[in-house]
């Protein structure tokens, strides 16, 4: 059996990682029903589902036409986007998220190559109104919208 495409191999191989690490942590949460689904419950079937498309990736490598190997890592790109992510987790508890998510949007969209302000402010908008309706309206889970300072 031959490898032919690398990067949709290993991009496999970390789907399937990343998944079946989900699964094995979620089984420390009760499960719940399908009718009250307990805090185990989604983050096991979202790992599944992102193993099972690792595999069909890891697959689909060994029967590619693209052939190619993995070029190198893009460092700047993954340092933005992991210091985004650190940045968001320190400033959601203090900053809310009504700021805290655009700021990760707009520091995570400096990784990329093309920036249009309006377009990341729109996307960061659609996110944070998003996020406020299904997190705290829908789900009522306890995440700070406003700053501390100001309520």
């Amino acid at each position: 059996m031959r490898i032919k495409n690398q990067q949709d191999f290993w991009s496999g191989v970390l789907y399937i990682v990343v998944g079946l690490g989900f699964s094995v942590g979620a089984t420390n949460y009760s499960f719940g029903s399908a009718a009250r689904p307990g805090p185990g419950y989604f983050p096991f079937g979202l790992g599944l589902l992102l193993a099972i498309i690792g595999a069909m990736v890891l697959v689909g490598s060994l029967a590619s036409k693209h052939e190619g190997p993995i070029g190198k890592i893009a460092w700047k790109p993954l340092s933005i986007i992991v210091g985004s992510i650190i940045l968001f987790a320190f400033t959601l508890p203090h900053l809310g998220m009504a700021i805290a998510l655009p700021l990760l949007v707009l520091t995570s969209a400096l990784a990329g190559d093309e920036f249009h302000l309006g377009e990341v402010l729109l996307n960061a908008a659609i996110l944070t109104i998003g996020s406020w309706a299904v997190f705290i309206y829908g789900l009522n889970l306890v995440i700070p919208l406003w700053p501390t300072f100001i309520g």
